[in-house]
């Protein structure tokens, strides 16, 4: 398969898996939606069924779709460490064209949720109830993009981002591999997605579960960059978390089924 097959088919695949999983985090998150408030089973179903569409069209490059599971396969050796470069590149941007896409589906939703005095003001009122050095510097619409700790702390922060994509990376390595070598097979696809489901309901509470570092870096800086009124900050401060975690997380994954199943 050549580089540009990978890279069009991981764009396309992370695009979509953003579309849908932002989308649903949008849902629920706007006031103007019908789907306003239908809570975190909602969340991580849609999630999940992101993940199932996105990997089915990608199923051409091995739906990676996740630098941790693009390293976790180099490590395995089912993937050349010199592709690597072209599919984190196609997820990187997918991951932004899928951001922007949320956008433009509730175009509507975000101008009256950030014009909305009463959202405003809630917003305003809960950062001034925590201790200012430790409070977050995110927006009212940050959450639609990107995750973030309802405990601040880095380390148990980061070890539960390590912890939940190693189960994940670990899970995908030990399905079985496709016959294209590079990822997993049809019902398999099916399995990763009711795994990214189980993550987000049992894992996921900590830290919404980014599980995947271009899935929250890539819609961070969408967010930062969208013309977006009294869209807040995009909580830089935070960011590494959900990206160096991943990626450890890929690692351990590969490291253990290098030792434990190969």
């Amino acid at each position: 398969m050549s580089s540009s097959d990978i890279f069009l088919s991981e764009t396309i695949g992370t695009a979509v898996l953003l579309l849908m999983g932002g989308g649903v985090c949008a849902a629920v998150t706007f006031k103007r939606s019908k789907a306003h408030n239908a809570g975190w089973v909602a969340i991580t179903f849609g999630w999940g069924f992101a993940v199932l569409t996105g990997a089915y069209i990608a199923a051409k490059s091995g739906a990676h779709l996740n630098p941790a599971v693009t390293i976790g396969l180099a490590i395995k050796g089912a993937v050349a460490w010199s592709q690597v470069p072209v599919y984190l590149a196609g997820e990187m941007l997918g991951a932004m064209i899928g951001a922007v896409l949320v956008w433009v589906v509730y175009y509507g939703q975000f101008r009256a949720h950030l014009t909305d005095p009463e959202v405003l003001a809630d917003h305003t009122s809960e950062e001034g109830m925590v201790d200012q050095a430790a409070a977050p510097k995110a927006g009212p619409v940050l959450g639609i993009f990107s995750t973030g700790p309802e405990i601040r702390n880095a380390v148990q922060n980061l070890a539960t981002e390590i912890i939940a994509t190693t189960v994940l990376v670990l899970s995908i390595l030990t399905l079985g591999l496709s016959d294209n070598g590079k990822g997993v097979g049809v019902i398999g696809t099916l399995l990763v997605a009711l795994v990214v489901v189980g993550i987000g309901l049992s894992l996921g509470g900590p830290t919404g579960y980014a599980i995947n570092p271009v899935r929250d870096l890539g819609p961070r800086i969408v967010h930062a960059l969208l013309p977006l009124p009294n869209k807040g900050g995009s909580d830089w401060g935070y960011a590494w978390i959900p990206v160096v975690g991943p990626l450890i997380g890929g690692a351990l994954a590969g490291g253990i089924y290098q030792v434990a199943f190969a």
